[in-house]
């Protein structure tokens, strides 16, 4: 039982951090800008990953989707994680890095998540219970 309420607060920690972000993408705040348009993707990337990771962030708190919501964010936030480290660099318009450590944070917490409702998904759920 504890450790569905400390996968509980995983799952909320992850969802704030994402719908936390949304308000950057979808007013074109400068920095969420620059981050964009460095990587090729402005505006259309900001948006389009904008509403996948309010979608993400949803689904993260939806009981029967929680998996799903959790690969969405590991495929999302590894995307980010790998523009940091080819095109960004770390740390971006002097935030010490802050923005790449939330993402490695959010990472790890969305890997636990999934891992944890690994036997959720459908058709390979049952094949992963080990």
């Amino acid at each position: 039982m504890k450790s569905n309420k400390i996968i509980l607060v995983l799952r909320i920690t992850v969802a704030i951090i994402l719908i936390q972000t949304l308000r950057f993408k979808f007013t074109a705040h400068p920095d969420s800008v620059y981050i964009f348009e460095t990587v090729g993707l402005e505006p259309y990337g900001r948006i389009g990953i904008g509403v996948l990771e309010l979608i993400a962030g949803i689904l993260l708190l939806i009981p029967k989707t929680i998996w799903a919501g959790a690969f969405l964010t590991i495929g999302l936030i590894g995307g980010a994680i790998i523009m940091h480290l080819t095109q960004l660099g770390i740390e971006v318009n002097g935030d010490g890095g802050v923005l790449f450590f939330t993402a490695i944070i959010t990472f790890l917490l969305s890997a636990i998540i999934l891992y944890y409702y690994r036997k959720n998904i459908p058709i390979i759920g049952k094949k992963l219970s080990f």
